[in-house]
């Protein structure tokens, strides 16, 4: 029996919506960058190691990634990482990739139109 005082124990509800909208928003982003197909599931596997359906529930968002697994999904996936910056609350690193890409693709837009191979 637990005493009346005392700490008590966190809000399982309030702790399952997170969860939930961690493993929706990891499954959105590699659909995004993915798409829904079975290659999808195979590309999830090789960046990460794990079974098919590991693969299988986090692209339906039935489950999310942890700890490693979440790592790797992240170097490979810029939408998978984009959208954990975003659940914590740092969307300003997630700006901050786009602009990246953005430039990459306007340097390499610009190297051609500097040099065209006619």
């Amino acid at each position: 029996m637990f005493p009346k005082m005392g700490k008590t124990f966190p809000d399982d509800d309030e702790r399952k919506i997170d969860r939930l909208t961690y493993q929706m928003a990891v499954a959105a982003a590699l659909k995004r960058e993915l798409g829904g197909s079975h290659r999808a599931i195979k590309t999830t596997m090789r960046w990460t190691g794990v079974s098919e359906r590991t693969a299988k529930n986090w692209l339906a968002g039935s489950h999310g990634p942890a700890g490693e697994h979440l790592v790797e999904l992240m170097r490979h996936s810029e939408e998978v990482c984009i959208a954990v910056l975003r659940l914590s609350e740092r969307d300003n690193y997630g700006l901050a990739l786009e602009i990246k890409e953005i430039h990459s693709a306007l340097s390499r837009v610009i190297t051609v139109l500097e040099n065209p191979q006619c």
